[in-house]
């Protein structure tokens, strides 16, 4: 008789931390900060390691990992002297650092099997909105020239 078993741990290595999470940024909603991890006594990655694989084998994440508040940035260099809209900001979220370092365990162990569609381009490493520009700009005139006609493009930049 054939039986399936889900492995009992995933190895989850919290020592990875060290290069992954940032040092010198704000407290968390845990009053933790990257700099209380790096200092610590030495079992406490370990103990981390044994709580992280503990969460994943019985498939329980503590409520308190998702709860954030999202603080909005001016994108503006010189916001004063113009009146600003909701497009000027941008949002940074401030959550535990303790779901960011399993949050960042979780992808390291399973990066390969997390795919996006090639249609995305926010929150994508190395992609953006000039990549969704030429994209979109791109395909609108392979379109046109695929149909026989014929493309005439103008841009200004402007600051």
């Amino acid at each position: 008789m054939f039986e399936h078993r889900l492995p009992t741990g995933i190895d989850l290595k919290v020592e990875l931390i060290a290069g992954v999470i940032k040092r010198g940024k704000a407290a968390g909603l845990d009053n933790i900060m990257a700099e209380h991890l790096q200092y610590s006594h030495p079992v406490l990655p370990c103990l981390l390691t044994k709580l992280f694989n503990l969460m994943f084998e019985f498939s329980y994440v503590p409520s308190s990992f998702g709860y954030n508040y999202i603080v909005p940035i001016p994108k503006l260099k010189d916001f004063h002297n113009k009146a600003l809209t909701t497009d000027d900001f941008r949002g940074i979220t401030i959550s535990s650092l303790l779901s960011k370092v399993y949050e960042s365990c979780i992808y390291e162990r399973f990066q390969h099997f997390f795919c996006s569609s090639d249609n995305q381009f926010g929150f994508k490493k190395g992609s953006g909105c000039r990549h969704a520009i030429y994209y979109t700009l791109r395909n609108v005139v392979n379109r046109y020239n695929d149909g026989g006609c014929t493309v005439n493009l103008c841009c200004i930049d402007v600051l």
